[in-house]
């Protein structure tokens, strides 16, 4: 058992988790030197876990070390290489994630830092060869890590040309097969790039001068390898490289072959030219002999290289699975790996070998499997399961989490599944659950569970209708149950009628400058939205104003020469779709009429592939006479009964000159085609031969068995065809019973009709049916046992023991028991909730009645009834309702609702308006909902820009309609607020504004001060006072004199503006004394580090530094130099000498 989830696609957090490893760095971690050291390790789990690390295989205190952090909620490592060397930090990392349910370690890390060492100082001597000799010039460059991409280039940095005659080997040395005067030169010159560090090295150049004395042709012999046998190890999942180089004059040409089968030609490449076999992801097939055969006209020579595959361990079926278990099962880990040699396998429980770990009765640990039975609650772990040889090592996380769970439906409640017609409906019911839930479903009465034709339940408790149709719409009921519980959830199915195009647009034939139409009627469910597209040689119509879209046509004014091509209509739901197509000709309209035609008629009908209903039927078309066919009609006769009558059968594309027809049983067929051009039918082909079909033994179908009256049973069916029927005298013999233990069939027969109705039944008391055919020749086959029930009446009983839960003041909850369905006497619909408000009680509210009938359909129990009053008297009963109708009524069940709170006031008036006060009167609230406890008045100033001032808040008792409000400020305006309470609480508030009456007094004394002589004076004074400063102030500027601004300039050159020395644009010579220092031109910031982010790409493939240079001794530093302000600053004038080849990058990016 493994997990406990019943739907793969759906997640689920468990409410207690063991640690699970989610992210850490690779086993063989390479770091950049210049870069922090991150090594990553995420877990999850429930409680989160917490992290520890060990180095180089003992704890790693963190806290101790300054330069090491642990990101926030992770187990990430982040080392600080400004304040360290990277090499310090080169070790063994292994990183643990626990929490209280278990431990989980990752892989053993190895964290290195790349290197790029110099090449080593030598003296390179100029090779002087006869022409025809081979020749190797070596390369050797420096270890790196990882090792160094190499090639060989020029002086002025463009790739030396190779050839079958002249390659690079595997090693990086230069192979000559034999070599010509135009070899000679004195730049051989071998470049190694570094990818990590971003730096690209060069060897020092290499002279090769070629003597013009021409060696004698020879045939070939190898250069590498040497003899005539080598062996080569390979491990799985690797590439296979082997390499045979020879030498010869003339130029061998280099063959392979496996001695011991065939090369693998989906993995198998060839490169330097034939001289390298390359096999991609080797596997143990791969293993045995390779010959490479060196030919020239003068010979051949062989080397035979035999090859085994080793394998690291590789899981077989995926690493160990988590396993979540109830208490009391059982389950099973499985570590299953492979390799070459066998490796061994080692488990381990939170870390702690597993010999070493607490003895558990309920696991057994056999080599690569534990196996646990009867688990406990506790006993949760994470497993280690370690897989190694000598090649490596698999590391892998399981937990066991004991987990005791009801089931829970993940599927989204009431959710709704829309499918076409005749399609493929898969309903979900994801669940979880420990022990895993058990799936069933029911379709709306839940009379039985949906387990067979034409259902389909899945293991993950998905439900599949294979053929879906109109009569499988409806509610969907999934139930999820364990020993611990059930849930459910309801699930909707909506079967839609297909799209289809009935009218299909035809082929036109049209002349410039006339208009043409296509039509396209469309059929669809009214319930999908449809959405007609046109296409043009299948892609948009052009923008074009004289293309008109209609709403099932296309019309194309004033036709042109472009319009000419194939027009699709798409008619697009969001469901379904279906398309048609036609071509429009464009003809000239000044050239003479073509002479159109009808097609002449298919000939050569052939009969084929012939089967028991069908057979496939093939013709060849006429002439078109200018005029492509559109259609070929398929016509049948009947010879046995109808002959001399020919009947449609099928249509099919003008394109194709096949169909495969299905026929009808007992028939005695012939055929003939006809074609349909833009003129008309062509006359039929002559009939093909003829072909019977055997009769077939056929019922009918669509048997169902109801009642119409509470004492009959109606027996219906679909009847035969005439060619179903398969001979004359047709009949029908209609069987039922009751569905009791070892009732007898009665039996009648009855003439070609579709039903037939048995009287005095009892009462909905279920049938078995049946209906077979017979006619003169004898009965059809036993037919099938169909379902049904006799006559509903109306239900005899009420349900009993009603009770009403009250859930607030407007809602409450109705229960009852369930009518047994013996006394219903018929299918359940449901049950109906009669209830009536029959006063308040408040005194002061008047008696009134309001009836109200809640329906729920299905067998329920209980139901809310919302809308109520509060504070009100109320009375219901329940009666269970069939198809025949309503039951009588349960006794009336009173009850009360209980308070809420009130509505509004009814009123608020402002009387007796005062200097400094207001009278407020109010009528009390028309729905009080309770008894009124108080009223709540609030009130605030308003400014003359509708801002609100404090609030004042008063409490009022519940027998006062009136207030006088003392105190207030004259001449303001003032918002009220005053709602009612009851126990459960405040209600709405009602509002309303008034203002205080103006003093008088007051307002008589205040004077408009803008209106006054001496302040109209005073305004004068202080303008003409501004205007004479402003006068002032304008003269002494103009008296003031410049600014030194040109000796300012002259004095403070910008640097920018310096011109550039000649010699910053050329190379330095080379110095044998400086061969191991880096370029002057190289920029390293002072810290040390140097980050990818802050670089500038240059030499694309092989270096990608745009500031790069080499030394003397040949090394290139392209360290991807960002032009920083604390770069060029650390450099001083010394970054200016150093050469600028702005030529020679231009050079290496044609070959990088």
């Amino acid at each position: 058992m493994c997990g406990q989830y019943s739907n793969g696609k759906k997640r689920l957090s468990y409410a207690v988790k063991p640690p699970t490893i989610t992210h850490q760095s690779p086993k063989d971690y390479i770091i950049d030197p210049r870069e922090n050291i991150i090594i990553h390790c995420e877990a999850k789990g429930k409680p989160p876990p917490s992290f520890s690390w060990t180095r180089n295989g003992t704890h790693f205190d963190i806290d101790e070390d300054p330069n090491v952090t642990l990101k926030p909620h992770s187990g990430t490592l982040v080392v600080d290489i400004s304040r360290a060397k990277a090499e310090h930090y080169e070790c063994v990392y292994q990183c643990t994630a626990r929490n209280k349910h278990g431990t989980a370690v990752s892989n053993n890390i190895v964290v290195q830092q790349s290197r790029s060492p110099l090449w080593s100082k030598e003296k390179v001597k100029a090779l002087v060869v006869q022409e025809g000799v081979s020749l190797v010039l070596p390369c050797r460059p420096p270890a790196g890590l990882p090792p160094p991409i190499i090639f060989w280039m020029d002086n002025n940095f463009r790739r030396l040309p190779q050839s079958s005659r002249v390659s690079q080997s595997l090693n990086g040395d230069l192979y000559f097969s034999n070599v010509l005067r135009e070899d000679s030169r004195n730049d051989y010159i071998c470049y190694a790039r570094f990818p990590y560090t971003q730096t690209i090295q060069q060897k020092q150049p290499i002279t090769v001068r070629v003597l013009n004395r021409k060696s004698d042709y020879r045939k070939p012999t190898f250069l590498i390898p040497s003899g005539p046998t080598s062996s080569k190890m390979v491990l799985r999942g690797q590439v296979l490289e082997m390499e045979c180089i020879a030498e010869g004059l003339l130029t061998p040409d280099v063959s392979w072959t496996k001695v011991s089968g065939d090369l693998p030609a989906k993995r198998t490449s060839f490169l330097h030219y034939q001289k390298t076999l390359r096999i991609v992801d080797a596997s143990e097939s791969d293993a045995g002999d390779y010959r490479c055969t060196a030919r020239n006209r003068l010979g051949s020579v062989h080397h035979t290289i035999h090859v085994t595959v080793k394998a690291a361990p590789y899981w077989i079926g995926g690493a160990p699975r988590n396993l979540v278990l109830a208490p009391g099962e059982s389950g099973v880990l499985t570590c299953r790996a492979s390799g070459t040699p066998k490796p061994s396998v080692s488990w381990a429980m939170n870390g702690i070998p597993i010999e070493n770990s607490p003895k558990d009765l309920s696991r057994k640990v056999e080599d690569d499997t534990i196996i646990f039975t009867d688990v406990q609650t506790g006993s949760s772990a994470v497993y280690q399961c370690n897989v190694s040889n000598d090649y490596g090592y698999l590391l892998s996380n399981a937990f066991v989490n004991v987990l005791s769970e009801t089931p829970r439906v993940l599927t989204p409640a009431n959710k709704v599944y829309q499918v076409i017609k005749n399609h493929q409906a898969l309903l979900d019911c994801a669940s979880f659950g420990s022990p895993i839930p058990k799936i069933t479903w029911f379709k709306d009465s839940r009379s039985s569970t949906l387990d067979g034709d034409p259902y389909i339940l899945h293991d993950n408790g998905t439900l599949e209708i294979h053929v879906a149709q109109a009569r499988n719409s409806g509610k969907y009921t999934c139930v999820a149950r364990n020993i611990l519980g059930i849930n459910e959830n309801h699930i909707y199915l909506e079967v839609k009628d297909p799209t289809r195009i009935l009218k299909q647009p035809e082929y036109k034939v049209v002349q410039m400058g006339r208009s043409v139409v296509f039509e396209c009627k469309v059929k669809h469910d009214p319930s999908l939205i449809p959405t007609m597209t046109w296409l043009k040689d299948d892609g948009e119509l052009p923008d074009d104003e004289r293309l008109i879209v209609d709403s099932d046509s296309l019309t194309i004014t004033d036709v042109t020469e472009n319009d000419a091509g194939v027009y699709t209509c798409v008619m697009n739901t969001t469901l379904d779709h279906d398309s048609a197509s036609a071509e429009l000709t464009v003809v000239e309209a000044t050239t003479p009429a073509v002479g159109y035609e009808r097609p002449d008629p298919p000939t050569d009908l052939e009969l084929t592939d012939q089967k028991k209903r069908g057979v496939q039927l093939t013709w060849i078309p006429g002439d078109e006479h200018n005029s492509p066919i559109q259609k070929f009609l398929i016509q049948y006769q009947d010879s046995l009964h109808h002959r001399g009558h020919w009947h449609n059968l099928t249509e099919v594309p003008g394109t194709r000159t096949t169909a495969h027809l299905k026929l009808s049983p007992h028939v005695h067929y012939t055929f003939r085609v006809l074609a349909l051009n833009a003129v008309d039918f062509s006359r039929p082909s002559f009939p093909s031969r003829g072909f019977k079909t055997e009769p077939a033994d056929e019922n009918p179908t669509g048997v169902q068995g109801f009642g119409t009256e509470h004492d009959n049973l109606v027996i219906s069916w679909k009847p035969l065809s005439g060619l179903q029927s398969n001979g004359p005298g047709l009949h029908y013999r209609v069987m039922w019973r009751q569905k009791v233990v070892d009732s007898d069939w009665t039996t009648v027969t009855v003439a070609n009709n579709s039903k037939f109705v048995v009287s005095g039944t009892p009462t909905f008391v279920p049938y078995e049916l049946k209906v077979q055919a017979v006619n003169d020749y004898g009965a059809g086959p036993e037919p099938a046992v169909a379902h049904g029930y006799s006559g509903e009446d109306l239900p005899v009983a009420a349900p009993d023991h009603v009770q009403v839960m009250l859930i607030n003041s407007t809602l409450a909850e109705v229960h009852w028991d369930p009518v047994p369905s013996k006394l219903i006497r018929g299918h359940l619909k449901g049950y109906k909730v009669y209830y009536w408000r029959k006063h308040s009680l408040h005194k002061h509210n008047p008696d009134l009645v309001e009836n109200q009938i809640l329906t729920f359909s299905g067998n329920h129990t209980h139901r809310k009834l919302p809308g109520l009053h509060p504070f009100s008297v109320y009375s219901l009963n329940v009666r269970v309702y069939n198809g025949k109708g309503e039951g009588p009524p349960s006794p009336d069940l009173q009850f009360n609702t209980p308070e809420g709170v009130p509505g509004a006031p009814t009123s608020l008036v402002v009387t007796n308006p005062n200097l400094d006060s207001l009278t407020l009167e109010w009528s009390p609230p028309h729905d009080r909902n309770g008894r009124i406890t108080g009223y709540t008045l609030k009130y605030q100033p308003v400014n003359n820009s509708n801002e609100l001032g404090p609030v004042e808040e008063l409490a009022l008792p519940a027998n006062e309609t009136s207030v006088t409000l003392p105190n207030l400020k004259y001449s303001t305006r003032y918002k009220f607020y005053l709602n009612a309470k009851t126990v459960r609480g405040a209600g709405v508030a009602i509002s309303q504004e008034a203002v205080t009456v103006i003093d008088e007094a007051v307002a008589s004394r205040q004077v408009d001060i803008a209106t006054q002589g001496w302040f109209i004076g005073l305004m004068c004074a202080i303008a003409l006072l501004i205007l004479i400063l402003l006068i002032i102030c304008f003269i002494q500027r103009n008296k003031g004199g410049k600014y030194p601004v040109k000796e300012k300039e002259d004095a403070h050159t910008d640097p920018e503006f310096q011109p550039m020395k000649d010699e910053d644009c050329t190379f330095g010579e080379y110095s044998d004394n400086e061969d191991h220092k880096p370029l002057k031109g190289s920029r390293t910031p002072s810290n040390g580090t140097v980050k990818r982010d802050d670089s500038d790409d240059s030499l694309v493939d092989y270096g990608e530094g745009g500031d790069g240079q080499f030394n003397e001794d040949g090394s290139f530093i392209g360290q991807y130099s960002g032009k920083s302000a604390s770069r060029e600053t650390a450099e001083g004038h010394e970054s200016s000498e150093a050469p600028s080849p702005i030529n020679t990058m231009n050079s290496l990016n044609s070959f990088v």
